[in-house]
């Protein structure tokens, strides 16, 4: 996984200071690989335990294990055959925080209504995740037509979670839909593609696969795996702490 990509993935536990440092290093990757730890946090004004900590939320074991990663990718020339399948679901696999997935599920867990919507041909992974939390007792629901998408949100309170599904996180009916649930205080939660998109802005939790969009012939034939294997990880990790 890319340096950028980590920083992405683990944005949820960066603070200003880490989005500083990551931003210095994507902008400056080759000095950076030269800087040792003192030098690096002298720029910012801080200690090396600051790099430390921040090597650690990206999930290195260490600076230089950090380091030694940014190399790689500088000295990387083989050229990645990308939105394959089997990349893809490689991708998307390396995208799923587990510990990530236990904040929403207790966010989930915890909430009076979880309402799923989307959109097109990615409606029916909302079917397929009502029925995955129903198995454990957890009601919710889904909707995939406007008026009822509208009526229902209207519906909504702070004790409640959206849960939108979009891979382009561009479709404009869910972005209204959205604004709409975050003017009543609704906790949103997004599942994209891995990228930055309008819908991911606005979501409060974030999660990602790895599905570029593909069309053959003006048709939309954007792979849906990643985002299934994305959901069957959400699916399992309530499961497990609903035993």
């Amino acid at each position: 996984m890319y340096f950028e990509e980590r920083a992405q993935k683990f944005e949820y536990k960066l603070n200003d200071t880490d989005d500083q440092i990551i931003e210095y290093i994507i902008s400056h990757k080759q000095e950076a690989v030269l800087l040792s730890i003192q030098q690096l946090a002298a720029k910012f004004y801080t200690v090396p335990n600051t790099i430390t900590r921040l090597s650690k939320k990206l999930e290195f074991d260490g600076f230089s294990h950090m380091k030694n990663s940014l190399k790689e990718e500088l000295n990387a020339d083989e050229a990645i055959e990308e939105d394959h399948l089997t990349y893809n679901i490689k991708k998307t696999v390396d995208l799923i925080d587990y510990k990530h997935l236990k904040s929403i599920v207790k966010f989930i867990h915890e909430a009076n209504r979880v309402v799923f919507i989307a959109v097109g041909d990615t409606a029916p992974m909302c079917e397929v995740m009502v029925k995955n939390l129903k198995v454990s007792n957890k009601q919710a629901e889904y909707y995939i037509h406007r008026h009822e998408v509208i009526h229902e949100v209207n519906q909504l309170d702070k004790t409640d979670v959206a849960f939108f599904i979009s891979l382009s996180g561009e479709t404009e009916q869910m972005l209204e839909i959205a604004h709409l649930v975050k003017k009543r205080g609704v906790r949103l939660i997004s599942l994209t593609h891995f990228n930055e998109n309008s819908l991911q802005k606005i979501a409060d939790v974030k999660l990602y696969c790895y599905s570029p969009r593909k069309m053959i012939n003006k048709f939309n034939v954007t792979d849906k795996t990643p985002a299934m294997i994305v959901l069957r990880a959400l699916a399992e990790t309530y499961w497990n702490i609903s035993d």
